[in-house]
């Protein structure tokens, strides 16, 4: 493993394979962040001066992060092999997103010559809302992909994605009107049913985890206890061993949780 910056803070639990290298773009970056229970695989390159990853996320091997702009990845991400993230326009990705395999993102055009006459020549910032999934071997413009939205396997992206809407194509288009949207409504009263039910499959200590519906339920001074709401799709982040072994349990199909703040 090869980290060069200025700042650097990598949370517990976190993997990072030898053969990874983070660094800037000339040099030591300024600010690497990675957060909690982190995998990042081999052959991983972020070469990057402000670079941000969430927790729970997993960078898969041979894939790069390039760019002198901040690039900030959320919480759950997955992101496939060989995939290339550009951050040279800027580059933000909220949490919970999938990005399949062979997929690039890219945040500028650049290459032709100017003094030419050649009229491509642009940078612009990259915005990927919450639960957004990429599903493999996608071309992406830089566009903004609301909370939600899905692009089918090979899709070229060119345009901004509505929210919760479904594409497909070159260039893609929207085909929420034939196939249906990524997700569904499901009352909360159903999410607390499946949710005990996963507690019962997992294996685990049930008395270390709770699933609740609104924060006042929760004893918030109890640090033995991590509080699952699935109203608002947070939980108390204790990083005890039950926790953490739940949270791999309900990665990444299951449910994803972000950090409760105080």
């Amino acid at each position: 493993m090869q980290i060069e910056s200025e700042f650097i803070s990598v949370g517990a639990n976190t993997y990072i394979d030898p053969t990874a290298k983070i660094r800037g773009i000339n040099g030591k970056a300024k600010r690497i962040i990675i957060g909690d229970n982190c995998f990042i695989g081999a052959n991983v390159q972020i070469i990057c001066d402000d670079f941000e990853l969430g927790d729970y996320s997993k960078l898969q091997n041979n894939m790069t992060v390039h760019g002198y702009k901040p690039c900030k990845i959320g919480h759950n991400a997955w992101i496939g092999q060989f995939t290339v993230i550009d951050s040279i326009g800027g580059m933000t990705i909220g949490d919970n997103c999938g990005i399949g395999a062979h997929s690039q993102l890219w945040s500028h055009i650049k290459y032709g010559d100017t003094l030419e006459g050649c009229r491509f020549l642009s940078e612009s910032p990259m915005k990927i809302g919450n639960d957004v999934w990429f599903v493999g071997h996608c071309i992406v413009s830089p566009i903004e992909a609301k909370d939600k939205s899905m692009a089918l396997v090979g899709s070229v992206i060119t345009k901004d994605m509505e929210e919760n809407c479904i594409y497909a194509g070159s260039p893609a288009k929207n085909i929420s009107d034939k196939i249906g949207n990524q997700f569904i409504p499901v009352s909360v009263e159903k999410k607390v049913a499946t949710m005990r039910e996963y507690l019962k499959t997992w294996g685990g200590d049930i008395n270390a985890v709770q699933i609740i519906t609104d924060w006042e339920e929760a004893e918030l001074e109890n640090l033995e206890v991590s509080y699952f709401n699935v109203a608002d799709r947070k939980y108390t982040k204790r990083l005890s061993e039950p926790e953490i072994s739940f949270m791999k349990f309900l990665l990444p199909e299951k449910a994803k949780f972000t950090p409760y703040t105080f």
